[in-house]
């Protein structure tokens, strides 16, 4: 028979084992941390208005390439978060069709900052939108699917 004293440190390591076990179990499953491990994902790119032989095109500026009137491309449940500058002579408001969003009304060297969240797939055209439309270009939001949903030959390739 144990006596009382042995019981005591018998208990006592059996109860510590069991404090331990359930610490890293609590702690495993992403309880405890010092920082967030998921970030908020976000696209950012800023484009600009030019008014160019009375004509008017958006150029990529950053977070997309130059080219006139670009072809826009984010995801769904994500930020976009769109800067237009006005580098034109004239005022400009950027309109995105089917997504309903504008800018404000732009004077020369002004800019807005629009936040986007899409969270349905889709091909929505761009406009200059002053009296009418004037069509610029394309803004597709597309769904990425996580790696961990790929199936069959897909997953051994990751």
């Amino acid at each position: 028979m144990l006596s009382k004293d042995k019981w005591i440190i018998l208990v006592a390591v059996v109860l510590c084992i069991a404090v331990l076990g359930g610490m890293m179990i609590f702690i495993g499953q992403g309880n405890i941390r010092h920082v967030s491990i998921s970030w908020q994902e976000k696209i950012e790119q800023t484009v600009a208005f030019e008014d160019i032989d009375g004509n008017v095109q958006l150029k990529g500026i950053s977070g997309i390439d130059g080219d006139p009137n670009p072809y826009l491309v984010t995801r769904t449940n994500f930020a976009y978060i769109l800067t237009v500058i006005n580098n034109g002579d004239k005022h400009h408001r950027l309109y995105i069709e089917g997504l309903n969003i504008q800018t404000d009304l732009l004077e020369p060297g002004q800019q807005d900052t629009l936040t986007i969240y899409p969270t349905e797939e889709g091909i929505y055209k761009y406009y200059d939108k002053l009296q009418e439309l004037e069509s610029l270009g394309y803004l597709e939001v597309r769904t990425v699917i996580p790696s961990d949903e790929f199936t069959g030959f897909l997953r051994d390739l990751i």
